[in-house]
């Protein structure tokens, strides 16, 4: 750098030396090109007028320039304009190049700032979407779970509809059969009978007896036959006495047919007589379609019923020893054909309670009814 200094400063002394020589009408242009040159070794203004200050002092000597010392200086001092105006260019250039530079630093900023905070704003709205999207999923979700939960409520309306078609064309089928089998035919006998006695009142006086006792017998039956179709129709009992006294009834009925011995215990009845005909109804129907299941599918050898009441409610449990069954499966299989337990809980639902079993194979059933007391 600074053999090139060196050099510049020579030719400088020497473009001065020449320009002073010829005077006014000199050219300038050797000086433009040594400013260029200044410019491209990265020299300020200062510099060049270090140089042209050691020039001029060695130019100045006595005797050294034709003219006066005045007119010297003056035309060193516009060829010295001349060697800087290209450095002095490059400054304007460059401050407006760095107020433009500036001013784009600042726009640059403040777009910065701005897409900042659009980048916080687009965080929030994404943040925002996510948790919209994730909302309607779990919407979709549990709207789901419910269309799949209505159609297995829908499901089990139908079957548990079909089957109570079905149980009615059953029972309906079984009290014709058993009205065709013996109440017609014991009426018929009892009819045959009548004709017999009415032949034998004239002829025969001693065997009208026997005949007479033969015919109340078969009346007996009828009755009998009757009073248990009354019976597994609605119980006189459960309107006449109650809930307690008919369950009693039933029970002792069911034991003797089954062989199933059933432990019973309650509270005072009075509190469960102060429910209305429709709740006593429903705990009397579910007692009464539990032990029919007990009786056909369970296996079972002891049977513990009670009646309990809560602080607002009575709760009936039937627990038996039998086999046990998967509740799930019996619940909702749509081919399963026993109308029993879906029945049992359609009756509670109705009056406002809550029904539950518990079972697995091998550890037996428990079933659980509870219904409001009301008023």
């Amino acid at each position: 750098m600074k053999t090139k200094l060196s050099r510049l400063s020579r030719r400088y002394l020497t473009a001065l030396r020449t320009n002073l020589n010829h005077g006014p009408r000199a050219s300038l242009q050797p000086a433009g090109g040594l400013g260029r040159q200044a410019l491209a070794l990265d020299l300020e203004t200062l510099d060049m007028a270090r140089i042209h200050e050691q020039a001029l002092t060695t130019l100045m000597p006595p005797g050294g320039f034709s003219g006066t010392r005045d007119g010297i200086i003056k035309r060193a001092e516009i060829f010295f304009v001349e060697a800087i105006t290209p450095i002095e260019q490059s400054h304007r250039v460059a401050m407006k190049t760095n107020v433009q530079l500036n001013q784009l630093n600042q726009t640059l900023r403040q777009r910065t700032i701005d897409l900042a905070a659009a980048n916080r704003q687009l965080k929030q709205e994404i943040v925002q979407r996510q948790a919209g999207e994730e909302a309607l999923k779990k919407g979709e979700e549990h709207y789901r779970q419910l269309l799949e939960q209505s159609h297995q409520q829908q499901e089990q309306l139908r079957h548990l509809s079909r089957q109570i078609l079905l149980a009615q064309e059953e029972e309906r089928k079984k009290i014709s059969r058993e009205l065709h089998d013996e109440i017609a035919q014991t009426l018929t006998v009892i009819n045959i009978h009548l004709a017999t006695l009415s032949k034998e009142a004239a002829v025969n006086t001693g065997g009208l007896k026997k005949t007479i006792s033969r015919t109340q017998r078969l009346v007996e039956k009828s009755v009998n036959t009757v009073h248990r179709f009354a019976l597994e129709l609605r119980p006189t009992l459960l309107d006449d006495q109650g809930l307690i006294p008919a369950l009693h009834s039933y029970m002792k009925d069911f034991t003797k047919q089954t062989g199933i011995h059933i432990h019973f215990t309650t509270f005072t009845s009075s509190w469960i007589e102060q429910l209305d005909s429709t709740r006593r109804t429903v705990l009397y129907r579910v007692a009464q379609s539990a032990l029919t299941n007990i009786a056909q599918h369970a296996q079972a050898s002891r049977v513990k019923v009670s009646i309990r009441k809560l602080r607002d409610a009575i709760r009936l449990e039937i627990h038996d020893d039998g086999k046990g069954f998967e509740v799930d499966h019996v619940l909702f299989v749509k081919r399963h054909k026993r109308l029993g337990l879906l029945g049992m809980r359609e009756r509670v639902e109705m009056v406002g309670g809550s029904f539950a079993v518990e079972s697995a194979p091998g550890k037996g059933t428990t079933i659980r009814a509870q219904i409001p007391l009301g008023n």
